[in-house]
């Protein structure tokens, strides 16, 4: 269940956010076609959905700012903060069309990829990115249409590569292709990009997604351009991303892990543990992640998922994850509200395991050396000690509440905050429901209004207890310094 009381507003206008959920892993879906109507939206949400994903490689920017005016009605309708993430497309490497729009590949036959705009045929095809063919050598291997497609390259010139097909059988008009150890000198910031960034921030998005990050470089850009309108997200989708995590991870307010196109770039068997090792590296950092890309992917088509996807998602949950994603399931699929729903149940049953408790307790992050860290892991510990009904975090910035969320604790964070953006934001974080309340001028009146929220609410009752961690002076960010256990009467 979440809630809050919106800031600066008379009495009559309060407004409390309300709406049961059950569980700490948050769930984001991914608007399309199959989920852009209203109403759908709404079942969506009621199904599950912390936070929708706008995938700008897609639709109109008419149809986005549609979408986030709904998700804002919605919020008042529901009263509870809704999340939303303007996933920007990036740089697509694609190559050119063909003759009959498709050709068909043999195991061992000479292809190349050009310059040339001309339509391709069973010999040739155009690669209109110049810079692609100057950073490839021979020997290095190109994967088109998802790996479907694998050839070698044995020559090139400056206008061409001579490759050998190594597996595949045929290739159609436009596949995208990756190009697995080459660290490109392209820019993650396409001028449509830019544009898609500009319309986003405007519409207010809380969230932006940067695809396509090689570099610590291309995440600075994207922070200057965002300047403070929305948190930074980047896609962990390149080998040299991964390369470079720790300078990344320190710049970036949150990190999605979209396996799709690593799982491409690298080999099949690294990634269930590539997933385990930035899981908890970004965890540790006290950030966000999403873990995304063919989760429920079988749920396009059909009702339920297999066994192998429900696994999947468990396993993201077991990881430690904040968030676990649906892209084409809720986009485009047939069964996007059955999808959400069954994420939902497997999300509420994984935590339920005892062995879930476990394998959290067993990874507590290490305390950082600030006396703000300090108190809310202090805080922690003594929530489930006397085993409290609720973690209350009083912030401003939202970086309390970011610090209790990577302790992974199993009772419900409640974070008290003036301020919208913060309180939207933190919807992606694991366990956190927000609440939007007024000034408050001292440390007691705080608690009181903690204390007699979590009971109108439903998070305690008479005989619980609490612990709420404040800063003093209010309003000055990190400067978290109080701890305090309350009885609830």
């Amino acid at each position: 269940m979440i809630f809050g009381v919106r800031a600066n507003c008379d009495c009559d206008d309060i407004i409390i956010f309300m709406i049961r959920r059950y569980r700490q892993t948050k769930i984001v879906a991914t608007l399309g076609p199959a989920s852009a109507p209203p109403d759908m939206m709404e079942k969506l949400f009621e199904a599950g959905v912390d936070m929708f994903r706008l995938n700008f490689s897609h639709g109109s920017h008419e149809d986005h700012a549609r979408n986030v005016e709904i998700a804002r009605m919605m919020e008042k309708k529901h009263k509870r903060p809704i999340a939303l993430l303007a996933d920007l497309q990036g740089p697509k490497l694609r190559i050119g069309t063909f003759e009959k729009d498709a050709v068909t590949l043999n195991v061992g036959q000479e292809f190349t990829f050009d310059l040339d705009a001309a339509a391709g045929n069973e010999n040739r095809v155009c690669l209109p990115h110049p810079e692609v063919i100057d950073a490839l050598s021979e020997g290095d291997e190109i994967f088109l249409d998802d790996g479907k497609v694998r050839v070698q390259i044995t020559g090139k010139n400056k206008d061409s590569l001579s490759t050998k097909v190594i597996s595949g059988s045929g290739l159609s008009n436009h596949k995208g292709f990756n190009l697995p150890g080459v660290v490109l000198p392209i820019a993650a910031l396409t001028k449509k990009d830019r544009e898609d960034l500009t319309a986003a921030l405007d519409m207010g998005v809380d969230w932006i997604g940067q695809s396509f990050v090689q570099r610590p470089e291309d995440v600075i850009e994207a922070k200057a351009l965002i300047d403070g309108r929305a948190a930074l997200m980047a896609k962990i989708e390149k080998p040299s991303a991964l390369e470079c995590m720790d300078q990344i991870l320190k710049i970036v307010d949150g990190i999605m892990l979209a396996r799709g196109d690593l799982g491409v770039e690298i080999p099949p068997e690294d990634v269930p543990a590539t997933q385990k090792r930035i899981v908890r590296q970004v965890r540790h950092a006290g950030k966000p992640i999403i873990v995304a890309t063919q989760m429920l992917e079988s749920m396009i088509d059909n009702a339920r998922p297999t066994r192998a996807e429900a696994s999947d998602v468990a396993t993201a949950v077991y990881d430690g994850a904040d968030a676990v994603m649906l892209s084409a399931e809720t986009a485009v699929g047939a069964y996007p509200i059955e999808a959400v729903s069954i994420m939902n149940r497997i999300c509420e049953r994984t935590e339920a395991d005892p062995n879930y408790k476990m394998i959290m307790e067993s990874d507590h992050p290490e305390t950082q050396s600030d006396s703000s860290d300090a108190i809310t892991v202090a805080a922690t510990y003594v929530a489930e000690d006397i085993q409290a009904a609720a973690i209350i975090n009083y912030t401003t910035s939202g970086s309390t509440a970011l610090r209790t969320a990577r302790q992974r604790p199993d009772m419900p964070i409640l974070c008290l905050t003036q301020n919208e953006k913060t309180a939207r934001r933190l919807m992606l974080s694991y366990g956190v429901r927000t609440l939007l309340v007024e000034d408050v001028s001292s440390f007691a009146e705080t608690v009181e209004r903690a204390v007699s929220l979590v009971v109108e609410h439903g998070y305690a009752q008479a005989g619980n207890k609490i612990v709420l961690t404040a800063g003093v002076p209010f309003g000055v960010s990190g400067t978290t310094n109080v701890l305090r256990i309350a009885d609830v009467e």
